[in-house]
């Protein structure tokens, strides 16, 4: 399966990648904004579902704004933030996702590094980040969407779950297993191979592991949070709409009427250096674990505070728009974007080999 959209490459003259397909004709061209961040800061706090709290239960790793704190208030974060690690300057919101570990056989963990991505679209930043993950934002054409505004914040997945649910949401969740170096395996769209792809860990060695999250594209049009932080949003009538760079799926349910971009981030998790068997569970089975204690994957989640400043966000959805290249858009260069860090507010160990894992969050 190809992706369907081959971000214009009769308009920009970018060199394809093997998973993106055709561009679809007629109306305005779709926008798949694709960009690195660099790392902002890795701590266990959470100012989304544990506001206040100091320490939050498991660590997170964040990427965007410096405006990221304990707490954020309901307001317009990109007039709170000075500097942001992603290329485009004017996105100072904030994303985090947890942590991966590998878990050795002694019981000791070590935390897996995140490495820049791929190069596409001639987009030389994102393969120069200091850790930090890619973001993605999808509108199929011009007005297809409805920007965020100043306050919105969503979390999708659920740190605690285990197991598939029902038919499983593979295609929102997801890791892939790459079979080789320099990216070997990667021809489908993200989540998209029946055998590369997997809701839950790979149950093999991998030379690295890619994580996709992707969250809904409709909106209730009145809330910009909700108490649990997901019932504001949700998903097409026809279920999530699986990532094609140029879609966010079809009607909204008569509840959540508004069409939101797609956004999905994007994590490259440097695994090869684990590969070695003898340093896996006894067992057999896989040796990863999320920072939240999850060693099925099951629980993979992801937090968005939104901040784009003034209406930069929707000039880009509306500009058709493809990867790191946008006329509409400030852009800055790598080494701008890895001087902007806000400090760890808990002291406490979070790298080389560890006894538990951060905050213990198994009970060790």
């Amino acid at each position: 399966m190809r992706w369907s959209l081959l971000t214009a490459l009769a308009v920009t003259g970018v060199q394809a990648a093997p998973q993106f397909g055709g561009f679809p004709g007629g109306g305005s061209r779709p926008t798949m904004l694709r960009f690195g961040c660099s790392q902002l800061v890795i701590d266990r706090i959470d100012p989304l579902v544990n506001p206040g709290q100091l320490p939050s239960p498991h660590l997170h790793q964040v990427v965007g704004g410096d405006a990221f704190n304990v707490s954020m208030p309901n307001a317009d974060i990109a007039e709170l933030a000075t500097c942001t690690t992603c290329s485009f300057a004017e996105d100072l919101s904030n994303y985090w996702t947890a942590n991966v570990y590998f878990k050795a056989r002694n019981g000791s963990y070590k935390r897996v590094p995140q490495i820049p991505n791929r190069l596409l679209f001639n987009d030389r930043f994102t393969t120069e980040t200091d850790g930090g993950f890619v973001v993605y934002y999808v509108s199929p054409g011009q007005n297809g969407v409805t920007p965020f505004r100043p306050g919105f914040r969503m979390l999708v997945g659920d740190a605690g779950q285990r197991a598939k649910i029902g038919n499983g949401k593979k295609s929102q969740s997801c890791f892939r297993c790459f079979s080789g170096p320099n990216w070997r395996g990667d021809d489908a769209a993200p989540c998209a191979d029946a055998r590369l792809d997997t809701e839950h860990f790979p149950t093999g060695p991998c030379e690295g592991i890619r994580s996709n999250i992707l969250y809904p594209t409709c909106w209730d049009g009145k809330n910009l949070d909700s108490p649990d932080h997901k019932s504001h949003v949700a998903y097409p009538v026809a279920g999530p709409q699986a990532f094609t760079g140029s879609s966010v799926g079809g009607a909204c349910p008569s509840t959540h009427p508004v069409k939101i971009p797609q956004i999905m981030l994007e994590i490259v998790w440097d695994t090869s250096k684990f590969n070695n068997r003898a340093e896996w569970p006894e067992d057999g089975s896989q040796p990863f674990v999320l920072s939240t204690g999850d060693p099925t994957g099951y629980g993979q989640h992801g937090d968005y505070v939104f901040g784009w400043k003034g209406d930069s966000l929707e000039r880009a959805l509306n500009g058709g728009c493809m990867g790191a290249s946008c006329a509409n858009l400030k852009v800055q260069n790598v080494a701008q974007a890895n001087r902007c860090k806000v400090s760890e507010k808990i002291n406490e160990q979070w790298e080389g080999w560890l006894p538990s894992l951060p905050g213990s969050p198994t009970g060790e």
